[in-house]
C-alpha cells in the first residue's frame, strides 16, 4: 500500500489508537493498520474505522474518565 501523504510504502503494522473527548480518555491498543516507512503516516481500512468507532461508542456511554481497551480481544 502506499501512503497518501508521501507516497513512500506502507506495511502491515499495529498501533494504539487515542481519543481525547475532553471527559473522557479512549486508548484502544493492538489496531491493526498500515504504516509508511517513510513518515509513519498511519493509514486504517475501513473495517477497522468502523471497528473504532464502536468501541468509542461504546466507552463514552461508560462514564469513565480513561477507557483502555484492547482491539485484538474485542473484534470477532
Amino acid at each position: 500500500m502506499k501512503c497518501q501523504r508521501c507516497g513512500g510504502n506502507a506495511v502491515k503494522s499495529t498501533t494504539s489508537s487515542v481519543t481525547d473527548l475532553g471527559d473522557v480518555l479512549i486508548i484502544v491498543r493492538n489496531v491493526p493498520c498500515y504504516q509508511c516507512e517513510h513518515c509513519d503516516e498511519i493509514i486504517y481500512t475501513g473495517n477497522v474505522l468502523a471497528n473504532l468507532e464502536k468501541f468509542i461508542d461504546a466507552a463514552k456511554k461508560l462514564h469513565q474518565e480513561i477507557s483502555v481497551i484492547d482491539y485484538t480481544k474485542n473484534v470477532a
